[in-house]
């Protein structure tokens, strides 16, 4: 298996289906650095050093460094007579406190992973973050790319979380390949279960060739657009009124074989068993993945539950193993659009309503 993001899913009873599922959407991308060391509490070295240096100038009259809080007094508890005006020095900037929301709060890319042009960085957190508190945990949060991006974060309502539980960053366009991004947060923030020692947030991941798939479902083709070539699959999707989401999807993770079982997403026992080459691309269930009934039905008829069908003469296995998470497949041609928090359907949303979706506009 391949992870591939915030879509949590049990892929035990998955079933191949647009909607309804029960399973929450990804684990992360792998990799393999852990998180670095929390940041620990600032240092008083200036204080030291500076009440070292006044103690040397003034030897003769003798001189004693206290704690936190104390004061510099002579060796007989008398006042050091002043000789020359003492050095005032500006103090140090407090350092804004890392806001609670971002302790235990997961990333859904690891450090050192390489994803597709469409992986949005996508943090969920334990409890709600009240919208009182979101500014906060969005000052305290950097993203850094090379070459530089037009970006930003917003509050996307998941499938399977409530409201205020996950914040996804996204370019305005997909990312350009090679790219080398950096989430930073401030000192405190935790790397999340699962991901590695606990420490302060950083991450670094880039972006590796672009892959682009486009499922015409009333032509029952998808054309696959990997580095600027561009290959024609027959396909099969969602038969009349169990039709393929429509709009803008992203690989989450794959695996190399499903158990998909239509009890699970309201279709009664229509089916249940397992399927090869299973690309995932919504919380709710919808795959990209080999189906034997594709082997008639590709290029002519629609006759899936949900999800598209790839045929067995080793299309789906090809397609399979070229795919990453953060690739993108689109379909067109279908009546309803897929909701920007089933899986990451973070670009289905235009870009003056992905700013509004920010607590800093």
């Amino acid at each position: 298996m391949t992870p591939g993001a915030d879509i949590k899913t049990d892929h035990t009873a998955r079933a191949c289906a647009r909607g309804h599922a029960s399973a929450p959407v990804p684990a992360s991308v792998p990799a393999s650095a852990p998180a670095s060391a929390h940041d620990r509490a600032r240092p008083r070295v200036p204080y030291a050093l500076g009440a070292a240096v006044l103690c040397a100038a003034f030897a003769l009259t003798g001189c004693s460094l206290l704690g936190a809080g104390g004061s510099d007094t002579s060796a007989d508890d008398k006042a050091v007579p002043a000789t020359e005006p003492a050095t005032v020095r500006p103090a140090l900037r407090p350092v804004a406190p890392v806001p609670t929301a971002l302790e235990g709060v997961h990333v859904n890319v690891e450090d050192g992973a390489v994803v597709g042009v469409g992986m949005p960085v996508s943090l969920t957190f334990e409890q709600p973050v009240p919208a009182a508190e979101r500014a906060a945990v969005e000052r305290a949060l950097t993203i850094i790319s090379r070459p530089p991006v037009t970006g930003a974060w917003s509050w996307v309502k998941d499938r399977h979380l409530d409201d205020g539980q996950r914040l996804d960053y996204r370019p305005r366009t997909y990312w350009t390949p090679g790219t080398k991004v950096t989430l930073r947060a401030g000192p405190g923030a935790r790397s999340g279960k699962g991901s590695g020692p606990a420490g302060t947030l950083n991450r670094r991941f880039s972006v590796g060739r672009s892959l682009v798939a486009t499922v015409d479902v009333p032509g029952h083709f998808m054309t696959v657009v990997k580095g600027g070539v561009a290959t024609r699959i027959p396909i099969t999707a969602g038969a009349p009124g169990m039709e393929t989401w429509n709009g803008v999807m992203v690989v989450s993770d794959k695996e190399r074989r499903v158990l998909m079982d239509s009890s699970t997403v309201g279709f009664g026992d229509a089916y249940k068993g397992y399927y090869n080459y299973a690309v995932h691309l919504t919380s709710s269930g919808t795959y990209l993945h080999e189906n034997p009934l594709a082997d008639v039905h590709a290029g002519h008829e629609n006759i899936t539950h949900g999800c598209v069908g790839l045929p067995t003469d080793g299309t789906a296995r090809r397609f399979f193993e070229e795919v990453i998470p953060g690739d993108v497949v689109q379909v067109t041609g279908s009546p309803e659009t897929v909701d920007p928090g089933n899986g990451y359907g973070d670009w289905n949303i235009p870009w003056s309503r992905w700013l509004a979706g920010s607590a800093l506009r």
